[in-house]
């Protein structure tokens, strides 16, 4: 794990998987939301539908060079285990 880098090592799906807010997940998070810039993904993030947060997971799962996880998310995932994820991957990436 690199946290200068932003990365987070998270359990998904019972392994330890890495999570990271790169720019092109930036990039991909906010075209699957429909919002332009920090702001409204700041809003748009509060309220998140399952959708959503599979968009978002994936995008984090990719950044972190998680691609076979982020190509087939439909391994059991607990939702609060995903979102807990997430907001994870946001933290490091503020650090």
């Amino acid at each position: 794990m690199n946290g200068a880098r932003g990365e987070a090592r998270v359990r998904l799906a019972g392994e330890e998987r890495t999570l990271c807010l790169t720019l092109g997940a930036l990039a991909e998070i906010e075209t699957a939301l429909g919002v332009e810039g920090l702001g409204g993904l700041a809003d748009r993030m509060r309220r998140l539908s399952a959708r959503d947060l599979t968009a978002v997971l994936t995008a984090l799962l990719r950044g972190g060079g998680e691609t076979a996880l982020a190509g087939d998310l439909v391994v059991a995932i607990d939702p609060r285990e995903a979102a807990e994820a997430v907001a994870m991957a946001f933290t490091a990436a503020a650090e």
